[in-house]
């Protein structure tokens, strides 16, 4: 490489120690001097020692070849400008770098100062034209000065740029909020954004806190809603006592005197809503805030007030939606007790026809019994007018009349025992789509009254949502014939299943009780008319013998079918019904 010029204003050569980088806790700014003449690097380095920009000073990162340069980038892409020689590896090694920073690390902001001891090889207007670079310099005319010069305006013009990639963060974050308004962490994300953008705008290391107070009146709790900086300790707090003696009083301050505040270092917004929930801004920067800072501040500020308004809009509507939506629900409990109220009135008029009939077969069917006596009798009576003394024919027609009476007795009771009949089997199914499920616990809800007189349990396991085609009046008189045999034959205490599944595709009902059982006798006749079976209720209730051949007319009817299942006796009974698939 050629030897840098040895005038006063040119830079001079130093050794390594002459050049060690001062320490100070201060923010730098980043810059990296990627060169493979070791001179440049240490001349860079004593030119730049005292160098400050707006109080900053520099951090310079030093690499000896393009493939260094590469990884450097890679792993500090904050750098602000980079002094970078063309020819080093290659010719082309410095060119190749730019292409590589701004197409494949995507580092638009990055200021990059050409420096070249050969111009020829890499000519300024070609360069400018073709690369993406922001100042071309050859190495002997780059003096101190000049070296300033050029890392001033690179670096202010780096400072531009990253601040108009901090606002459009700022923005995005805004309007990523903005979708999501009504729900408070986004609310909070918005207050962040919006000091963030606050910080780039004004350009200037800027901290700040967002305050709200929900009540607007003095004594009132407040909770920091967003925060920058060294602030972000404070989010989440609740307590005022937990913020730093100074901060509080500010902020109890703007509270009390509701008006702006600017400072020489902070800066106090007093923003009120239209809820009376009251917002303070607080904004710490390195600088006074200009007449046209001030306006950014308050315009932006502003915008929150109406942003808060929105989300107490949106919780009043939610507050009112659900308000609402509790009166219906409660509208709709009552409807539901009203209807259940209904359906066991009906079931209680069911039950009174079911007892009328029960009182017409009954009767019918034990007169019988007696009236065969009668009839017996009267053949024995005519057996014995034979050896009496009184007239055969005169006893004979007495016994006549006897037993013309008794058969026209027995043929009423036949026609009421037909009529009861007619009543108890006049079925007529019209089919509709049911949920089996709540059908199933609409009928345990209504025969649990009997269940809890005997100490029983009735458990259910039916899932939601069992959608069958069928005729609800009838289905529910069947469920409700075979769990009122189930509650009438179960002992005291005793425990009651009530099943709802699908088998194959067709839906299965199953009720088990804990009674006494079916004999086999039992089962041969069990679902016929007026079988009297060989158990009894447990706590003496009627039977009419009619219920489970009326379940099995609603099942004809329907096409499925319903059976039996005991152990034997002692041991309970099951009863399965089955529809078809609809």
């Amino acid at each position: 490489m050629n030897d840098m010029a040895e005038s006063d204003d040119v830079l001079q050569l130093i050794d390594d120690a002459e050049a060690a980088q001062p320490h100070d806790g201060n923010r730098r700014w980043k810059i990296a001097v990627i060169d493979d003449d070791p001179a440049v690097h240490d001349g860079t380095r004593f030119a730049l020692s005292d160098y400050k920009l707006n109080g900053q000073g520099l951090e310079i990162l030093s690499a000896h070849s393009a493939a260094e340069g590469r990884e450097m980038m890679r792993s500090h892409p904050d750098v602000a400008t980079v002094l970078l020689d063309v020819i080093m590896e290659t010719d082309s090694a410095g060119l190749d770098l730019v292409q590589y920073i701004r197409n494949d690390l995507k580092n638009e902001t990055v200021r990059i100062i050409l420096r070249t001891g050969q111009p020829g090889q890499a000519p300024e207007r070609r360069v400018i034209i073709d690369y993406d670079i922001n100042d071309y310099k050859a190495k002997t005319e780059l003096t101190a000065d000049k070296l300033f010069t050029s890392l001033t305006a690179a670096l202010r013009s780096y400072q531009q740029l990253q601040r108009m990639v901090d606002t459009r963060r700022g923005l995005e974050i805004i309007i990523d909020a903005a979708s999501t308004l009504y729900d408070f962490k986004s609310m909070q994300r918005l207050a962040e954004g919006v000091l963030m953008q606050l910080a780039s705008l004004l350009d200037a290391d800027c901290a700040g806190i967002l305050v709200l107070r929900d009540g607007g009146g003095r004594g009132d709790s407040y909770s920091v809603l967003a925060c920058s900086g060294c602030y972000s300790r404070f989010i989440g707090t609740r307590d005022a006592t937990a913020l730093d003696d100074e901060l509080r009083q500010l902020v109890d301050a703007a509270f009390l005197q509701r008006h702006n505040d600017f400072g020489e270092r902070r800066s106090v917004l007093y923003i009120p809503t239209g809820s009376g929930r009251e917002v303070v801004v607080l904004l710490e920067a390195n600088k006074q805030l200009s007449d046209t800072d001030r306006t950014l501040v308050e315009i932006f500020s502003s915008r929150l007030a109406v942003a808060f308004d929105n989300v107490i809009l949106y919780e009043q509507l939610q507050d009112a939606n659900a308000s609402l939506e509790e009166r219906v629900a409660q509208r709709t409990r009552d409807l539901t007790s009203a209807n259940r109220r209904l359906a066991a009135q009906w079931t209680r008029l069911q039950r009174a026809n079911a007892f009328k009939n029960e009182i017409l077969g009954t009767v019918a069917h034990d007169l019988k019994n007696p009236l065969g006596v009668i009839l017996g009798r009267t053949e024995m009576l005519k057996e014995m007018t034979n050896s009496a003394a009184s007239s055969p024919e005169s006893v004979q027609a007495q016994i006549d009349h006897v037993r013309e009476a008794a058969r026209r007795l027995t043929a009423m009771i036949d026609n009421l025992i037909a009529d009861a009949m007619a009543d108890a089997l006049d079925i007529t199914i019209r089919r509709e789509p049911v949920d089996l499920s709540g059908l199933v616990r609409d009928v345990v809800a209504t025969n649990q009254p009997l269940a809890d007189a005997k100490e029983q349990i009735i458990s259910v396991t039916a899932a939601p949502d069992h959608n069958v085609q069928c005729d609800i009046d009838r289905m529910r008189e069947a469920i409700d014939n075979l769990l009122s045999n189930a509650i009438k034959y179960s002992p005291i205490g005793g425990h009651i299943e009530v099943m709802v599944s699908r088998d194959d595709g067709m839906s299965v009902i199953r009720v088990r009780d804990e009674g006494a059982g079916l004999s086999p006798e039992d089962m041969g006749r069990l679902f016929g008319r007026f079988q009297r079976l060989s158990a009894k209720p447990t706590a003496g209730e009627n039977s009419t013998g009619l219920g489970l051949s009326i379940v099995k007319r609603i099942m004809e009817l329907h096409g499925g079918a319903v059976s039996a299942e005991s152990l034997g006796p002692g041991r309970g009974t099951t009863f399965q019904m089955t529809l078809p698939k609809s």
